[in-house]
């Protein structure tokens, strides 16, 4: 995309970026076009009764804290973090995703988790979402119903890794683990740069037809073409979310209702107010003002596999959250001086403190 390129200087707003305004401005045009330019048989035909159930506009991917040796999951911290999130600018958290490092936690630190979480937002709007998706689907339907019983307001269901199985299976899978929890909220997550098999557009519209308690979606392929295929066929009340904080604004423009974050750790507020000036005030400029200033956090935070960054920053800030499980190592040299960049640039530290 073009206008994701890097801001010269302390200002987006140079002759240089005229236009990527003028972009900013063409994709909102085009993506109202798509999704009013659907016939009356095709919005008739995804008519489903869906809940009007909504996670919000930025839901924060929770990292797991660990303490110093790795081994344990310090539950004291991911309840203390989880409520500082609430109160800054997270309309939901996710508890054991890719971000939380679910792929070395126990079935048992899961739940424990959900369980943490759950009670530390309670009394706020924050919502709490299981990551309880598997490569197996009866472990998948397990957890789900778990997640059920502990009363959670959702779950984050990755499509399934390793396996590569085909778009039937995919589709067999998500509809059973639906079918499992008819009244729990279930958001799908297309990922293939982890699982090895991408979920097609296709497959996402048909789930979304006919599993009404599929409400929404985690795009995380890169796939602008794929994402705006998904939104024109689909109706409005199912929510098409950026995998990506680096994509959040052109996905905007594309009808993305919002973004599963990982910066929303540090400037859960500044993305909130980004969505908010593109989406309810109309006001693009300001929208790719404050997305160009957080351009290298975005970056920086991706600069080694998810979340040795993510970790290594809220350290910096004095989350002792501890380091990532193996096979995850500690963030390198360069990359921490990259980093602690972005940080400045963002303001969230001042001359290499916080």
């Amino acid at each position: 995309m073009a206008f994701l390129s890097s801001c010269p200087g302390g200002s987006c707003l140079t002759r240089d970026h005229h236009k990527h305004r003028l972009a900013i401005r063409s994709r909102l045009q085009r993506s109202l076009c798509c999704t009013t330019a659907r016939t009356e048989q095709q919005v008739q035909a995804q008519e489903v009764e869906r809940p009007k159930h909504f996670f919000g506009r930025v839901i924060t991917a929770l990292v797991t804290p660990f303490k110093l040796t790795g081994v344990e999951v310090d539950y004291g911290v991911a309840e203390s973090l989880a409520a500082h999130l609430a109160e800054n600018g997270s309309d939901a958290i996710i508890v054991a995703g890719t971000t939380g490092e679910s792929a070395t936690l126990t079935w048992s630190e899961e739940y424990e988790l959900f369980r943490v979480v759950k009670s530390a937002v309670a009394g706020t709007k924050c919502r709490v979402i299981a990551g309880a998706g598997s490569n197996s689907t009866e472990e998948a339907i397990e957890a789900t119903k778990k997640s059920a019983k502990l009363g959670l307001d959702g779950t984050l269901q990755v499509v399934p890794y390793y396996n590569k199985p085909p778009q039937q299976g995919i589709m067999a899978h998500f509809r059973a683990i639906a079918n499992a929890a008819p009244d729990l909220p279930m958001m799908l997550y297309n990922i293939p740069g982890r699982t090895g098999i991408n979920m097609t557009a296709e497959t996402s519209i048909k789930l979304a037809e006919m599993c009404p308690n599929i409400v929404a979606l985690k795009e995380a392929s890169g796939n602008l073409e794929q994402f705006a295929r998904i939104r024109r066929a689909t109706s409005p009340d199912f929510a098409l979310y950026s995998g990506d904080d680096a994509l959040t604004l052109p996905l905007l423009s594309l009808g993305g209702n919002g973004v599963v974050s990982v910066a929303s750790h540090f400037i859960g507020p500044e993305i909130q107010r980004m969505i908010e000036h593109f989406v309810d005030l109309g006001n693009p400029e300001e929208a790719f003002r404050i997305h160009c200033r957080y351009m290298d956090l975005f970056e920086a935070l991706f600069v080694m596999a998810n979340p040795i960054p993510a970790k290594a920053a809220l350290r910096l800030l004095g989350w002792p959250v501890g380091p990532t499980r193996l096979p995850l190592t500690d963030i390198t040299a360069s990359a921490e001086q990259q980093l602690r960049q972005a940080m400045i640039a963002a303001g969230l530290l001042s001359n290499g403190t916080g």
